[in-house]
């Protein structure tokens, strides 16, 4: 459904919407779309031209994944509503590299990618708030590639769930142990015996597809560096602009 004026106030729900002033607001509302995106729901595919980009609202969640010639996924960046998914990084409606999968289904804002070229071309304020982001997505993306190579599965494990924690905003995460598996490239074997050992520390707690935090700081503790060089890094960038 078309956004409405009595709706702008669920700008709130997603930061970089929420960064933007009237003025801003005024160039990009009248085209943003609230749509309510599903678990597994491919958003694009490597190649395919990104002419959409989603503003995930608190609660859903999309993961960039990259793609093997054997069909293997990896993520390579998690966002939910602090971000944005497609049209961010490259300028224009550009071949996709990564696939971009629902991972958390829920509400999120629709904008058609060529909009959003045209308002940060007339925007400098918009243009400056979205370069920040892209900095930040880029940070996580490279620190990624450092974390797949130098850290165990279960600290990769507790990165994520603090990640994903923090999108969602509950304590209660709707995630399956495949799910889990496929994200960071590792065996289902590999999560059965981390999600085992969270389990044994009294750190969470899994019941069918769900996994409860019960102890987010225990959590924090096995987490590796990247957690926090990532999220503080997008905190000091997206601070400056955040009314």
């Amino acid at each position: 459904m078309r956004i409405s004026r009595s709706q702008e106030s669920d700008f709130s729900t997603n930061r970089l919407l929420r960064m933007l002033h009237n003025e801003e607001r005024g160039v990009i509302g009248a085209h943003l779309i609230l749509k309510r995106l599903r678990r597994g729901q491919v958003l694009f595919e490597p190649g395919q031209e990104v002419e959409t980009t989603y503003f995930p609202c608190s609660g859903t969640v999309g993961s960039l994944l990259i793609v093997s010639l054997t069909g293997r996924e990896v993520e390579a960046a998690t966002i939910g509503w602090e971000g944005a998914i497609g049209g961010i990084v490259s300028a224009g409606s550009k071949p996709a590299y990564s696939r971009a999968v629902v991972q958390i289904g829920g509400p999120a804002y629709s904008l058609p990618t060529v909009r959003l070229e045209e308002a940060k071309q007339r925007s400098p304020v918009l243009h400056d708030i979205f370069a920040r982001y892209a900095d930040t997505l880029l940070a996580q993306i490279m620190q990624s590639v450092a974390c797949n190579a130098l850290h165990t599965a279960e600290a990769r494990c507790s990165r994520w769930l603090l990640s994903t924690h923090d999108r969602v905003r509950s304590s209660t995460l709707p995630l399956t142990q495949d799910a889990l598996a496929e994200m960071l490239g590792v065996q289902r074997t590999t999560i059965t015996a981390v999600v085992k050992g969270l389990r044994a520390g009294k750190l969470i707690r899994y019941r069918r597809g769900r996994i409860e935090i019960l102890n987010r700081s225990g959590i924090e503790e096995i987490a590796c560096e990247c957690y926090s060089a990532v999220e503080s890094h997008a905190e000091r960038l997206l601070k400056q602009s955040d009314p």
